[in-house]
C-alpha cells in the first residue's frame, strides 16, 4: 500500500466542480487527491503577430502558485520582480498540450487562454491542469461552437495528463508530493484515450533508467490516461455540453 493507501496502478480521487466564476467563458475547481487548482479560459478575439492573417488560433496558459498552497508560504512573482523560471516551464507545458487538443483553423483568429491558479499542492499540478484545462476549454467553446462563432470540431479530441514514477523500484501512478519527492524516475505524460502521445517530461534523479523501466513507467501512465478522459467525459455530459458538435473526432 502507498503513503494514501493506494494500489500502485491508482488514480487519485478526482473531483470537479464546473463554472466557480462569473466571467470567465469556461471555469472549474480541479481536485486530485490534496491537489486543488482554479482554472478559468477566456476566449479572446486577435492573435499574436506571427500567426495574424493566417486564419488560425492559438492556445496559451498561465500558472500560478498562491502563497499558501505549499506548508510554507512563498512570495508572489510579482514581489519578486520575476517569472520564476520552473513556472515559465509548466506554463510552457500546459500551452503545448492544449494546443494539440484544438484545431486552429477551426477556431479562428481568436487566443484562448487558461488561466491555472495552484490552490493546494500536493503533487502533479502541472498534469492537473492539462486534464483540467481541457474541460474548461471545452465548456468555454460549447457555446460559442453552438452560434457559429468558431467551427464544428474544433476539438481534435480529448487530452489528459497523469506522472508515474519509479519509487524504490516499484512503478507508481499519479505522485502526490511525497512519493514525486523520493522518486528515482519521474514523468508526466500527455496523451489521448487512443494512446497517442502528446508529450512526455521527466527525468532520472539519479542513474540513468534502463529502456525497459521507461517502457514500463510510460505502459503505466497510458493505462490511467483514458480514465481520465472517462471523467472529462462524464463531467462534460452532465453539464450537456455538446460534444458529437464539439469534437472532430
Amino acid at each position: 500500500m502507498r503513503i494514501d493507501g493506494r494500489q500502485n496502478h491508482q488514480l487519485r480521487p478526482v473531483e470537479i466542480s464546473l463554472n466557480v466564476q462569473r466571467y470567465p467563458e469556461g471555469s472549474l475547481l480541479f481536485r486530485a487527491g490534496g491537489t486543488q487548482i482554479l482554472i478559468a479560459v477566456s476566449v479572446e478575439d486577435g492573435v499574436r503577430d506571427f500567426l495574424r492573417g493566417s486564419g488560425l488560433g492559438w492556445v496559451t496558459a498561465e500558472y500560478a502558485m498562491h502563497p499558501r498552497a505549499n506548508k510554507e508560504r512563498q512570495a508572489r512573482d510579482s514581489r519578486r520582480g520575476k517569472i520564476d523560471g520552473r513556472v515559465q516551464e509548466i506554463q510552457r507545458l500546459i500551452g503545448r498540450a492544449l494546443r494539440a487538443a484544438v484545431v486552429p483553423k477551426q477556431l479562428g483568429e481568436r487566443t484562448i487562454v487558461v488561466d491555472c491558479d495552484v490552490l493546494d499542492a500536493d503533487g502533479g499540478t502541472r498534469t492537473a491542469c492539462v486534464t483540467g484545462g481541457f474541460i474548461a476549454m471545452a465548456l468555454a467553446l460549447d457555446p460559442l461552437c453552438k452560434d457559429g462563432t468558431v467551427g464544428t470540431g474544433v476539438l481534435r479530441e480529448a487530452i489528459a495528463a497523469i506522472s508515474v514514477g519509479l519509487v524504490n523500484d516499484e512503478v507508481l501512478l499519479d505522485l502526490c508530493y511525497r512519493e514525486d519527492s523520493s522518486a528515482e524516475v519521474d514523468l508526466n505524460v500527455v496523451g489521448t484515450c487512443t494512446q497517442g502521445i502528446v508529450e512526455v517530461q521527466g527525468t532520472s534523479e539519479d542513474a540513468p533508467i534502463p529502456r525497459a523501466q521507461f517502457n514500463a513507467l510510460l505502459d503505466v501512465a497510458l493505462l490511467g490516461i483514458p480514465q481520465l478522459i472517462d471523467v472529462q467525459m462524464a463531467t462534460l455530459k452532465d453539464a450537456n455540453v455538446n460534444l458529437t458538435r464539439l469534437l472532430a473526432s
